[in-house]
């Protein structure tokens, strides 16, 4: 019995708040795994947007990938916010982890359904579970970091508040799509402010070396499916027929995501302090630069579906769907690090290259203007900050 009560000690520990200024805070195991379940949801609606686009569908896939983005994106944001503050690694810990794991590979079994109908239910099914998994978590610190005890029952109590609205959204999804979209958008509005109402409490301890971290980890998987496209280009290439267009795409896909990787990574922090203010712009201002990663993917999946004659348009707007997402990618960095850190013309390279992207494929070098010239905005970009 003494051996058995051991064991349980060891397996339930408390939950206290972590050390944020802990010399060595890297990604776990259990953060890594959490990180590959939340990418198949993302491919999944990467996947959605890239048949929409085909299929001529455009505004409607795009809509609709914004949404299920969102909603992939934040459930993966809280819970890795979450872990950096108070993960203890026990029994209970990994378990709620592996719900919320198990709740977003729901929601990207529903994603393929609601591309097709708006249909959400499980989509929002998987989505409640991994959230009111958080709530349980986020009960469990409230016993133990009594310091911030507010903020904690805060975050339970309106994620739980939160998730009423999502279970009532289901049940009555209005038939007019203008109301359908509105009221996901409040929803989501409802979502982006727990955060930011729980924090007035008391600021939770994560830790920002680590924050940094897994936003890039996250942003390296996302950047993986424009890999993908061009390896499925370079087979397509290499099959029946070869096809030197199809090579042009597999070698401009390497090009962007290789510049892509290149500008995320700068030497530049991403996050010099802990000021919650620009941690709340840092951590939002991510969804637009993971959303068009991954769009950059479904982009070129369109190409090689125009190029294989299996697409409703045509290579222009095969060649737009990959400049915009890149364009937005360049925003996205320039929102969340480059406007904070340079002074000059170094702030100003992202947005300038942006908008040469977004004209790129009106100009006869199309496809292959667009891979020049996110590799020409690595070279600006780095010798301008040099230069400060």
């Amino acid at each position: 019995m003494g051996n058995l009560k051991t064991s349980f000690a060891n397996a339930v520990r408390p939950m206290p708040p972590r050390d944020p200024h802990e010399p060595v805070r890297a990604a776990t195991p259990l953060e890594l795994l959490f990180d590959l379940v939340s990418v198949i949801a993302i491919a999944a609606a990467a996947a959605g947007l890239h048949h929409a686009i085909s299929e001529n569908h455009a505004l409607d896939g795009i809509i609709r990938f914004g949404l299920a983005f969102f909603a992939i994106w934040w459930a993966w944001m809280n819970y890795t916010w979450f872990a950096s503050a108070y993960d203890n690694n026990d029994a209970p810990f990994r378990l709620l982890t592996m719900v919320i794991m198990a709740g977003a590979l729901a929601m990207a079994a529903g994603i393929g359904q609601f591309f097709k109908s708006l249909d959400l239910t499980l989509v929002v099914g998987g989505y409640v579970v991994m959230r009111l998994a958080m709530v349980a978590l986020w009960l469990r610190t409230a016993r133990h970091d009594p310091e911030r005890r507010t903020t904690t029952l805060r975050y339970a109590f309106g994620i739980a508040a939160v998730q009423i609205y999502w279970v009532a959204f289901v049940l009555l999804q209005p038939q007019s799509e203008f109301f359908f979209y509105a009221l996901f958008v409040f929803g989501g509005v409802l979502e982006l402010f727990v955060p930011v109402f729980a924090e007035r409490a008391s600021q939770t301890p994560w830790h920002r070396h680590h924050m940094i971290e897994r936003y890039g980890l996250l942003n390296i998987i996302v950047l993986g499916e424009t890999l993908l496209a061009g390896s499925i280009a370079l087979a397509k290439a290499f099959g029946e027929h070869f096809e030197i267009v199809l090579v042009h795409i597999a070698l401009s896909a390497l090009v962007v995501v290789f510049s892509m990787w290149w500008l995320y990574f700068a030497e530049e922090d991403h996050l010099d302090d802990n000021k919650l203010s620009k941690a709340f712009v840092w951590a939002y201002g991510h969804i637009l630069i993971y959303a068009s990663g991954a769009a950059v993917g479904a982009g070129f999946a369109v190409l090689v579906d125009v190029v294989t004659n299996h697409a409703k348009v045509g290579l222009l707007v095969g060649v737009f769907a990959v400049a915009v997402p890149v364009a937005l990618y360049l925003i996205g960095l320039w929102f969340v690090r480059d406007r904070f850190v340079f002074a000059g013309a170094a702030q100003s390279a992202l947005p300038v290259f942006a908008l040469l992207i977004v004209l790129a494929p009106l100009t006869p070098l199309g496809l292959e203007g667009v891979a020049a010239l996110v590799v020409l905005c690595v070279l600006v970009r780095n010798g301008l900050s040099r230069a400060e």
